[in-house]
């Protein structure tokens, strides 16, 4: 809970004032109530009320003068909101080394259920793009509100050789570009993640699609999939070591203000995704409650005004 008009809150010194004022003269008049507590002709004229009955009354009174002012503070709570317009490009490499079996039983079908799982969870108001890669990059989906079809395309995805990142990079961006700015001609949210587990062997430079990424303002969100003893058999070739190039996956989210992330098992790829798809799908912003706090005023005020007519037979 917040105060969009903080500054207001220097009121409650007046409520204050006003409780002390009432200490103050509730005792004076007890005082003076004690001068003539012998004489019978008081107990004739004020019969003896339950004093404890006038306090709630104040008090509440007191309560809905505080409520007021913090509603005129204009109160805001913190809630969590789907991020209209956004949108995010899921860059998966599809090159050989996915074929290690380190992750059982094999990485490029672990990567695909969890990603998959990823984009049904998604928010619909979320537009979702997909790009496959390995010595070369290809937008299969441009970015839509149909998360089934990114999520029939992921499922389609086939293997290749070579690792492209850089040109993968370049392939989201120009995917982003296919969605339509807003009215005022911004740009709408967007972000990359782009899981790998090899390192870049083809293609466009990592630093110079980096460097584009950062001139575009896009973000991109780096997963590092695998173990250290992962290994594929070519055939030309025997067996070969592929082990995740983590530190170039880093980089590139340090670089662009993304997040690097490791998983090197389905569990842990599919916690990645939870933790992306709640910071990409939503944000967290203040909502003012005014009405809230004002009703609350009211509520307690009209409770000391009923109560003050049951007992008093008046309203203050």
């Amino acid at each position: 809970m917040t105060f969009l008009a903080p500054h207001r809150l220097w009121l409650l010194i007046a409520v204050a004032l006003l409780a002390v004022a009432y200490v103050m003269v509730s005792a004076t008049r007890r005082r003076y109530a004690l001068r003539f507590s012998t004489t019978p002709l008081l107990r004739e004229v004020a019969p003896r009320r339950p004093g404890w009955r006038r306090h709630v009354v104040a008090v509440l009174q007191l309560v809905a003068l505080c409520t007021l002012v913090a509603a005129y503070a204009k109160p805001a709570r913190e809630v969590t909101v789907a991020r209209e317009r956004a949108t995010l490009v899921l860059a998966i490499d599809t090159s050989l080394s996915m074929g290690a079996d380190d992750v059982r039983p094999d990485r490029v079908t672990v990567a695909k259920r969890a990603a998959t799982e990823f984009v049904r969870n998604l928010p619909p108001t979320l537009n979702v793009g997909l790009v496959s890669f390995n010595g070369v990059a290809t937008i299969n989906v441009t970015p839509t509100l149909d998360h089934e079809l990114v999520a029939d395309a992921i499922e389609k995805l086939e293997l290749g050789k070579a690792t492209a990142i850089g040109d993968a990079i370049l392939a989201s961006l120009a995917a982003l570009e296919t969605v339509p700015a807003s009215e005022d001609g911004r740009p709408p949210p967007a972000r990359i993640l782009l899981m790998s587990d090899g390192e870049n062997t083809t293609g466009t430079p990592v630093e110079d699609a980096v460097a584009d990424a950062r001139l575009a303002g896009v973000p991109i969100f780096t997963i590092a999939f695998g173990t250290e003893v992962g290994t594929i058999t070519l055939p030309e070739v025997g067996e070969v070591d592929v082990r995740v190039d983590r530190e170039t996956l880093r980089q590139i989210a340090d670089s662009t203000g993304g997040e690097y992330f490791e998983a090197a098992s389905f569990d842990e790829l599919r916690r990645v995704y939870e933790d992306i798809g709640s910071s990409v799908g939503a944000e967290k912003e203040f909502r003012e409650v005014t009405d809230e706090a004002a009703a609350l005023a009211l509520v307690t005020a009209m409770i000391a005004g009923l109560l003050s007519l049951l007992w008093f037979s008046r309203i203050p």
